[in-house]
């Protein structure tokens, strides 16, 4: 080398590249991490955690689905954040699960309850279920009326009783913003690189495979394996890859409200779903606001263009029917008091509402998008899931749910209801 001569820097380079530090993003790294020491880059096109859709989530921990499988991976997931601590290995972390409880109410459907509750025991989740008397005593908040309000004239009716309700004893939520950064914390703690404001815009093949990503910023990473967790950005990176994907995903706009808890509303407030009602609700800041959103496939339809450009505010109309059911469902709450709106977004998968995991038709590039309202829950366990697909290294923690479960090349699941109760 002559003195003149100037040493061009390599390509950072590493074994595997995730797109997104959303919830999913930092699971699947974690769970990689966990069981080798493969070189892991995360990047993030966000200033800081928590500014995708996971920053918006309710972020609430239940096990029951509709389908077994998807009870099985919920039940994975919620493992992980019950002992959260133990799971990331922090002494301090921010996130603590808040325990209390996940009650269903399906209205004048008297059998509903029983047989979900004979469906969790087979899987050894703890739920009861309780009668009037029974709901009255444990939540004194809560009416037991089985009649669902009139949405459309806002008229009153005389409630009826005589419902049977299921409670799911373990579940509860978690705060996901401190979630992230727990994570974060963890991922690094283990030598993972996270980086914000670099956005994974563009992927180079060698090959007909994946042989580095590039970012928005300009520079070029090297990898054999890039894993799309970009939450409502995922669909540039499968036209990056030249893949024509033929599953529906779409950016979707979902509304939210909160509230402070006034002192008038007695006693202990489960998450709470109010299946024919429409809403679900639980508290938050130690149980000193509510929490407000949809279970309704309706609510769940407006596509977003832009995800970086979109309505943040609930609309007045959401407001005002969510409002009226909150109401009904809780009688001593107040008419006072100021309510605020928000809004975030899921990727929806408009097929059948659950995600695409696993390996796509490029090689090197994986899939871990389109959960359609389902990914805080399921995150840990759709990382245990991807990792060990990935390393063929199994942990006793693992899901036993195959990433074949959600294959990029799977026929649609068949639904009766494509909602986030799904």
């Amino acid at each position: 080398m002559t003195a003149n001569s100037k040493k061009v820097p390599s390509q950072p380079t590493y074994d595997v590249v995730i797109a997104g530090a959303g919830i999913v993003g930092l699971s699947i790294a974690w769970e990689l991490v966990r069981r080798t020491d493969l070189k892991i880059a995360v990047f993030e096109k966000g200033s800081g955690t928590g500014e995708g859709s996971t920053g918006a989530s309710s972020a609430i921990c239940r096990c029951r689905y509709s389908m077994d499988e998807m009870l099985q991976l919920a039940n994975d997931g919620v493992s992980a954040y019950r002992n959260w601590p133990h799971y990331t290995g922090l002494n301090d972390p921010q996130a603590e699960f808040q325990n209390d409880g996940v009650l269903w109410m399906p209205g004048s459907d008297t059998a509903w309850a029983d047989v979900e509750h004979a469906r969790l025991e087979r899987f050894g989740i703890a739920s009861a279920v309780l009668d009037d008397d029974e709901l009255r005593e444990r939540f004194p908040a809560l009416s037991t009326c089985t009649i669902p309000p009139d949405t459309e004239t806002g008229e009153p009716h005389d409630c009826d009783s005589g419902g049977r309700y299921l409670l799911e004893l373990d579940g509860g939520y978690m705060n996901p913003t401190g979630a992230l950064q727990d994570l974060v914390d963890a991922c690094r703690g283990k030598g993972v690189d996270i980086v914000f404001r670099s956005e994974v815009s563009g992927i180079r093949k060698q090959g007909g495979r994946v042989s580095g990503v590039e970012l928005a910023n300009g520079r070029t990473i090297s990898t054999p394996l890039l894993i799309n967790a970009a939450g409502p950005w995922c669909k540039g990176l499968y036209e990056a890859a030249g893949l024509e994907l033929r599953w529906d995903l779409r950016p979707t706009r979902i509304q939210m409200l909160y509230r402070d808890r006034p002192a008038e509303l007695p006693g202990d407030i489960p998450v709470t779903v109010d299946m024919e009602g429409g809403i679900y609700f639980r508290t938050q800041s130690r149980g000193q606001q509510l929490v407000v959103g949809s279970v309704l496939e309706e609510d769940e339809r407006e596509t977003v263009a832009n995800p970086d450009e979109f309505d943040r505010d609930a609309d007045e109309d959401f407001r005002l029917v969510k409002l009226h059911v909150l109401h009904h469902r809780l009688p001593q709450l107040p008419q006072r008091g100021k309510v605020q709106g928000y809004c975030g977004l899921y990727t929806t998968n408009r097929d059948d509402v659950h995600p695409l995991v696993g390996p796509t038709g490029v090689e090197g590039f994986w899939a871990a998008n389109g959960f359609s309202g389902h990914g805080f829950k399921l995150a840990p366990a759709i990382g245990s899931m991807v990792a060990k697909a990935i390393t063929a290294i199994g942990l006793e923690s693992d899901t036993s749910i195959p990433a074949s479960f959600f294959a990029i090349d799977r026929e649609p699941i068949e639904l009766e209801s494509k909602s986030v109760l799904a």
